[in-house]
């Protein structure tokens, strides 16, 4: 096992959104850190092309002979990053944005006397009557239960509530 592999996750996430030299198995890639697989300790490197266009390479945590760091990212860097993996038409919400959805839905559920509490250690998550939970940004799609009656109902009950813009 190498060194590279012996890291701990946590030492792994240091190098996350930061341009990179690796070496693995006599070949050197650069590029930025997109993530690191816990398991494997696979490296994505991600490169950025003109016109807007990435190419992605997957370095094998086994061969990993040696990482360098060239260049730290900054906030604009994470975001670009992030914004090539985000599905189409996917939003990100503030804090307060969420805050609003939340408790919009917390208030439709109270009004339509469905029984719910919150969960987690922010209580980000809402689980409605034990069975279904529903987790930022709040909406039908955010649900999440085995029993699909209960599922298919409460995302239509969300879907009607007036309080919450619809997302486009």
């Amino acid at each position: 096992m190498n060194e590279w592999c012996r890291k701990k996750p946590l030492e792994w996430q240091g190098y996350v959104n930061k341009e990179v030299k690796v070496t693995a198995a006599e070949q050197e890639y650069q590029g930025w850190v997109f993530t690191v697989d816990p398991v494997s300790a696979n490296i994505v490197l991600v490169n950025f092309k003109d016109g807007g266009k990435a190419s992605i390479v997957a370095v094998m945590g086994h061969a990993v002979e040696a990482v360098d760091v060239l260049r730290e990212g900054d906030s604009s860097m994470a975001d670009q990053l992030t914004s090539l993996f985000m599905p189409a038409g996917a939003q990100s919400y503030s804090r307060e944005e969420l805050k609003n959805r939340k408790n919009s839905l917390r208030d439709w559920l109270e009004k339509n006397r469905i029984p719910f509490t919150e969960q987690g250690a922010q209580q980000e998550t809402l689980c409605v009557a034990g069975v279904l939970t529903v987790n930022p940004p709040y909406g039908p799609e955010d649900c999440s239960s085995s029993n699909e009656i209960i599922l298919s109902r409460v995302q239509s009950l969300i879907q009607s509530n007036p309080g919450c813009p619809q997302d486009q």
